[in-house]
């Protein structure tokens, strides 16, 4: 067997065995359909396609990679990791990938970064905006008295000093009603989009309490949550819409009643609208120009048979087809 066809059958084995079990190799992976078959006729495009990033745009990501794979680009081997935002657009930076997944927009500094690398958004970046997700609050199955907070009261417990000076905060400390328990804090590391969304969005760049908990892993999460009743942690919705047997996603208020995370609150101008961000993928135009299997895989990515198809199946609410067309229109003119 020939490296490219082995490369090709490890990467649809390796998708394969995650939609089989719901798990990557260390973390939940949001449920879906990942057998929905491409409509397109296969290509005879052979190559690979690196792709790395955000932990939380992993599972669409490689839903995307697998359908392709198996239809149109069957000859192509997309190989699809899960470093985190920011160490993805660090590797993107360097010239290591031909995408970048982010979970929040690249920054200011990273762009600055990347011109000095000779490259410039717009000209040789393209920014693709792939779906909408909401920022999920979750908490153990046996906590009844936190479901549902406003959103003053999360902020503001994840601030560090805000009740304790030792920040040992107790849930009795958020409302006087609430069990004198010490509260377990959890979240995602630096490594990824979603901390800094909800440090610099959420937070308003206020520090986070000195007693969280940060890991790398979204199923770490899952399991340090579904352990401890007094705790509570922050990701996607897609890793508790996999997990809604093991956790308990919060009602947040935001003025107007308790708004649940699902498909049909999370958007721009809906009720989760106080919660959700949009999820990215960043892609070498340079790269696409010099290899068609690049640009046939980022047509795949933004047609009716890519993220605006399976956003919904991996947790993700797809943006309006207007807005992938407007990709497409650009791909297809690329020279």
């Amino acid at each position: 067997m020939n490296k490219k066809i082995s490369g090709i059958i490890s990467s649809i084995a390796m998708v394969a065995l995650l939609a089989a079990c719901g798990t990557s190799a260390n973390e939940e992976t949001p449920a879906g359909n990942p057998e929905t078959p491409s409509s397109e006729a296969p290509s005879d495009l052979e190559g690979s396609v690196i792709v790395d990033g955000s932990g939380t745009v992993y599972p669409l990501m490689a839903n995307i990679a697998e359908n392709y794979m198996t239809g149109a680009g069957s000859g192509v081997s997309v190989q699809v990791g899960r470093a985190g935002s920011s160490a993805g657009l660090k590797k993107f930076i360097a010239g290591e990938l031909d995408f970048a997944d982010a979970s929040r927009k690249i920054k200011d500094t990273e762009v600055a970064e990347l011109e000095a690398a000779g490259k410039k958004m717009g000209e040789n970046i393209m920014e693709i905006e792939l779906a909408y997700d909401g920022l999920t609050m979750v908490i153990n199955k046996e906590n009844t008295w936190a479901a549902e907070m406003t959103q003053e009261e999360i902020v503001d417990m994840y601030i560090s000093g805000k009740f304790k000076a030792d920040d040992k905060v107790l849930w009795s400390d958020i409302r006087s009603e609430w069990p004198s328990e010490e509260i377990r804090f959890f979240g995602p590391n630096e490594n990824h989009g979603t901390y800094e969304f909800f440090y610099e969005v959420i937070l308003d760049e206020q520090e986070l309490v000195s007693t969280v908990n940060l890991q790398q892993e979204y199923s770490t999460l899952v399991d340090l949550v579904s352990k401890d009743k007094n705790a509570i942690a922050f990701f996607g919705y897609g890793y508790y819409a996999s997990n809604t047997d093991k956790l308990t996603a919060v009602k947040v208020d935001f003025g107007n009643g308790g708004v649940e995370p699902t498909l049909d609150t999370i958007g721009s101008d809906l009720d989760y609208a106080g919660f959700t961000r949009l999820v990215y993928t960043y892609l070498d135009l340079d790269k696409a120009k010099a290899a068609p299997q690049i640009l046939d895989y980022a047509k795949f990515v933004v047609s009716e048979e890519g993220a605006q198809k399976l956003a919904g199946e991996n947790g993700f609410a797809p943006l309006p087809a207007e807005k992938h067309a407007e990709y497409m229109e650009t791909l297809e003119n690329l020279k």
